[in-house]
């Protein structure tokens, strides 16, 4: 004889682990797209349920109690395992689905697009649709996974670094190239910078012996940008060379000065805790790691 499972609703819970989260109706209640109040009664029927308290409300606002805080993880706990067996059920669709994957622009345009033809073959069920992304994957956002850059360390998050690494070439025009025969040589020529790597341009020039040299250029929010700015001849740029590849090889850039710096952290793909394992995203990371190689 089957037993009957003693369980408040899962609307309860769901209301509870949200509220727990934010410590907050108001923002668990805009998150449920509930009313404030429906999420308190919510709460409130969950405490009569099991017997105790899970909030001690006072002026300074809410505060867990002890069992409340142990409920909560379990609860979360819990959630999170249902919603990844439903996203297992929903993405196995016989080894297909949708991928989203947030990634930054110009590693997207520059290097993933190209490839991606090959993923296709491998796994033809699988669309995969490209977003901008540069922070945390956020459960509910819309994305899988997200390629990103740094040091591999994303809170709540799986990561894995590709074999890419920002090996800093100096490029620019033809044009510019012909007053640019030494390091020295910088010194009369605008340097471009890209916003989110400031210490590009210092860790190189310190090892070619100009530290004192100031690399206060214009800023560029995308590496694409500066790449276009410098084929303009706007200045030089220092630009990781596996990004310009298509402009040496053009000869739209050159790289006037023979000394390179890896700069530090690295490109990783990552996906929120606990989801490296769904088909679709196992199918992509392991292509996508096996490319990163090549």
């Amino acid at each position: 004889m089957s037993r009957r499972r003693l369980l408040p609703s899962l609307t309860a819970i769901r209301t509870f682990e949200a509220v727990a989260r934010s410590m907050s109706f108001t923002d668990a209640a805009a998150e449920l797209n509930v009313t404030q109040s429906a999420a308190s009664r919510q709460v409130r029927a969950l405490e009569q349920f099991i017997g105790v308290p899970v909030f001690e409300r006072g002026k300074r606002g809410l505060s867990l109690t002890e069992e409340g805080r142990a409920y909560a993880a379990a609860a979360r706990a819990a959630l999170d395992a249902m919603e990844l067996a439903t996203l297992q059920v929903m993405a196995n669709e016989r080894g297909g689905g949708v991928l989203t994957v947030g990634t930054l622009p110009t590693l997207a345009t520059r290097w993933l697009i190209p490839r991606l033809g090959g993923f296709a073959r491998q796994h033809p069920r699988i669309t995969v649709n490209l977003v901008s992304g540069d922070g945390p994957v956020v459960p509910g956002s819309g994305e899988d996974v997200g390629l990103r850059f740094g040091d591999g360390n994303w809170p709540d998050h799986d990561s894995y670094r590709l074999g890419l690494s920002e090996v800093m070439v100096v490029v620019c025009s033809p044009e510019t190239a012909e007053r640019v025969e030494w390091p020295a040589d910088l010194r009369g020529h605008v340097l471009l910078r890209h916003s989110t790597r400031p210490g590009a341009w210092p860790q190189w020039l310190a090892a070619a012996g100009l530290a004192d040299l100031d690399p206060g250029g214009p800023s560029f929010e995308h590496f694409f940008m500066v790449i276009q700015a410098a084929v303009a001849g706007l200045g030089v740029a220092l630009l990781p060379r596996f990004l310009v590849a298509d402009e040496l090889r053009s000869g739209a850039l050159v790289t006037p000065l023979a000394a390179s710096t890896i700069y530090d952290g690295g490109y990783y793909m990552i996906c929120p805790r606990g989801r490296a394992e769904l088909p679709k995203v196992r199918a992509f990371r392991d292509w996508l790691l096996a490319e990163s190689l090549q």
